[in-house]
């Protein structure tokens, strides 16, 4: 399996990392870490040099409760850090955006993915995506940041975000965009519980009917937290075990805020599937 990123292709035969690089001043666990262009630079050579193989770089918070900025502020955050990684870096670029607007001016900065949390379902956003030659990601979440925590209710949260998912991606084929560029990501945290959560990560091999790429995003999260009582920048371990067992249950990509360890983790479960000691489904 691979995913074509522009004119990059990705292959997926081994999982993949994709580091996190927050460039707001709000984000749940690093906001105002990387608001500055060396910083933001300094922790992409880092992610880069740990093995990362796509630096996903956001300029608006998702994080629950989280309120929009404009399209301005957005581009101001993130056009700089973008064609700053893509004239020094090999890796690929990620836009971590909603707005059709910004997909357009990441992309002709040096983006060749775009990765949205409402899954292409903003006003222009699908033909936006389709027009250009990047990758898209395309996420589940049952409503929006700012409410979407407040009574997330699933009957089958594995089966509603399977055939959730399946649409869009049907939407996205229609509107032209090629499957070799599509990427799911279940979304853990976004309108889910911890129990949801624990739920879809149980049940992560079902994606895996729609053949496409899976990329999943557990680091730092809440439902982390809750579960081992650990403050956000304490949650790495638990991060690194969640990405592991993800990776058992068919993930492709892992979007994590520490790189490293999460690349050392999936070195040692590669080594250990490979070898056939995991149990097959």
């Amino acid at each position: 399996m691979h995913l074509r990123l522009g004119h990059r292709i990705l292959d997926l035969s081994t999982p993949k990392v994709m580091g996190v690089l927050n460039v707001t001043p709000d984000s749940f666990s690093d906001g105002g870490h990387f608001t500055r262009l060396e910083a933001a630079m300094e922790q992409a050579e880092q992610m880069v040099a740990a093995g990362a193989s796509i630096i996903d770089v956001g300029g608006e918070s998702t994080r629950p409760g989280s309120e929009p900025v404009t399209v301005e502020t957005e581009l101001d955050r993130v056009l700089p850090v973008i064609e700053a990684i893509a004239e020094s870096l090999d890796v690929a670029v990620s836009i971590d955006t909603s707005k059709p607007e910004v997909m357009r001016e990441a992309v002709a900065a040096g983006a060749s993915m775009i990765n949205d949390i409402f899954a292409l379902r903003r006003e222009g956003a699908l033909a936006q995506a389709a027009e250009l030659d990047a990758a898209v990601c395309i996420m589940h979440m049952q409503g929006e940041p700012r409410t979407m925590q407040a009574a997330p209710h699933y009957d089958d949260v594995v089966g509603e975000v399977l055939a959730f998912l399946e649409e869009r991606v049907a939407a996205c084929v229609a509107a032209g965009i090629a499957r070799d560029r599509i990427t799911i990501d279940p979304g853990f945290g976004f309108g889910k519980t911890v129990e949801h959560n624990v739920e879809l990560l149980a049940g992560l091999r079902r994606l895996l009917a729609l053949e496409l790429p899976v990329t999943v995003g557990l680091s730092r999260k809440s439902t982390l937290g809750k579960l081992t009582g650990r403050a956000v920048d304490e949650r790495m371990p638990a991060g690194v075990a969640a990405a592991v067992l993800a990776i058992e249950r068919g993930a492709h990509i892992v979007r994590t805020h520490d790189v490293a360890p999460t690349m050392d983790a999936i070195r040692i479960a590669g080594a250990v599937m490979q070898s056939g000691g995991f149990n097959e489904p």
